[in-house]
């Protein structure tokens, strides 16, 4: 593929101007894992580092040694502090920090109003824009403690990537609003006064919101409004003065993704409205790519030779339906692609050579040298040691020469295949981004054989991270 800028993620780590990076995304692309292992390289390299994620799996709280998470920052045991660092880990608690909001700016009679009003029960549990107002109000008070010199942000799951970015403004701006402002429109002028203000101006809206809403509720909207008079100002202001920080110089955001048409599109949305936006993209972080110690072999040429030995398996074996002997690939298998003519040249050595050389390459590429066995090249996860497409490897022709070797090899090399034709898309795709923002830097994290469940895992995501020197050439598309 087309070689995109390198992006140095440990320069971003140990640069003490570099104070947050937020990690966005689409969901499902690794982006908590991804913060949780620039936190553990950030901090082994000297950073104090806090990681603030929004609902993790429960098994990556535990690979970082502790129970459960929660709002309140907890130390990560088992960091390597050689080099002064340490690390720490909360999960955001929208309702808490909403509690935490009134309770530090409502004295202590209103702030229990406002908290056990049902309205403000609502709306702190799941209003929409809630969760996002309330991670970017967590980050602020993290920012103003200042007792970390690195805040790292995994941003919340949502449908659109613009939500993070868009919603605290909208919650900010409806609490701040004119329906708002008039329902709190009795509680400022008072008594009776107030009554008949609200019965003069606005006794036909309430009515019809009543009807809509019901009365119950409408009273709890009139009475939290009331209880939040002196706050409302505060939302847009603050979710304001949040918006400002994440446009500082000190921070950066890291756009992360997998090789898939959908997440790459969403990426480079991002990508877009971050510029559109003025706020410093440090780059792409690419998980999941799928990789292969033997790219000069390509897909064709490995189902050829595949091809050849299972010809030459049948007529060792005397069978006169080559089928039987090594089950040869359906060309109506829209798994398999077609040779393009010319691609499998008899008389070219890695033919005739039966691919037995190609088959040790793939079997000893990194990714298949794994505990677990061979890697999946769709999914990443392991295989068993011996393909099906390879069974019976301990049989023996009629005549006693084994055959063993050869099944195994045709088992490889159509599983070789496979693997160069799921290359071949992510390149592709990975193509398309490029070529629409060639500027930006991206870091490839190669598809790991299974889940990260502990600090091992976490380094070793941080160090794929760091080092981008094997890059895929253009040429691994075959």
């Amino acid at each position: 593929m087309d070689m995109a800028p390198r992006l140095d993620t440990d320069a971003l780590l140990a640069d003490p101007e570099t104070r947050i990076i937020v990690c966005c995304g689409s969901g499902g692309v690794g982006k908590t894992t991804t913060a949780a292992a620039l936190g553990v390289r950030a901090a082994e390299r000297g950073r104090k580092a806090v990681v603030l994620t929004i609902d993790p799996a429960r098994r990556l709280a535990q690979s970082m040694g502790i129970d459960a998470l929660d709002n309140v920052p907890r130390r990560v045991e088992g960091i390597d502090g050689a080099a002064g660092g340490e690390l720490h880990a909360m999960m955001l608690d929208m309702k808490r920090t909403f509690d935490e909001f009134v309770e530090a700016h409502a004295d202590p009679e209103r702030a229990r109003a406002i908290l056990a009003n049902p309205f403000y029960q609502s709306l702190s549990a799941g209003f929409a824009g809630t969760q996002e107002y309330m991670a970017m109000e967590k980050l602020g008070q993290l920012r103003g403690r200042d007792e970390w010199d690195l805040i790292i942000v995994d941003t919340p799951p949502s449908r659109s990537a613009l939500d993070f970015l868009d919603a605290p403004k909208r919650l900010g701006s409806f609490l701040d609003g004119k329906f708002i402002k008039i329902l709190m429109a009795p509680a400022k002028v008072g008594g009776r006064a107030g009554m008949k203000f609200l019965n003069v101006g606005v006794s036909m809206m309430t009515g019809t919101v009543s009807k809509v809403l019901g009365g119950q509720l409408m009273r709890d909207v009139q009475t939290f409004a009331a209880a939040m008079d002196t706050m409302f100002g505060g939302f847009r202001t603050r979710a304001e003065a949040t918006y400002r920080l994440l446009q500082a110089p000190g921070t950066a955001f890291l756009v992360v993704a997998a090789p898939e048409r959908d997440a790459l599109r969403e990426a480079a949305y991002f990508v877009e409205r971050l510029a559109a936006d003025q706020m410093p993209l440090a780059g792409l972080v690419l998980n999941r790519v799928h990789g292969s110690g033997a790219v000069q072999l390509s897909a064709e040429r490995a189902l050829a030779a595949a091809e050849t030995l299972s010809l030459g398996l049948a007529e060792a074996s005397g069978a006169s339906d080559p089928a039987s002997a090594a089950d040869p690939a359906d060309p109506a298998d829209p798994a398999v692609e077609a040779d393009p003519p010319g691609s499998a040249d008899p008389a070219d050595p890695a033919v005739e050579a039966g691919g037995a050389e190609y088959a040790t390459l793939t079997v000893n590429s990194p990714e298949n040298l794994a505990e677990e066995g061979i890697v999946d090249p769709g999914s990443g996860n392991a295989r068993e040691q011996n393909a099906p497409a390879a069974d019976d490897s301990s049989a023996s022709d009629p005549d006693g020469s084994p055959t063993s070797a050869e099944r195994l090899a045709v088992g490889l090399l159509r599983l070789h295949a496979e693997r160069m034709q799921v290359l071949a898309r992510e390149q592709r795709t990975h193509h398309r981004f490029t070529t629409l923002h060639p500027e930006v830097p991206v870091a490839e994290v190669a598809a790991l054989p299974g889940d990260v469940h502990d600090l091992v895992g976490l380094r070793a995501i941080g160090e794929r991270l760091a080092d981008q020197t094997e890059r895929q050439p253009k040429s691994a598309a075959g």
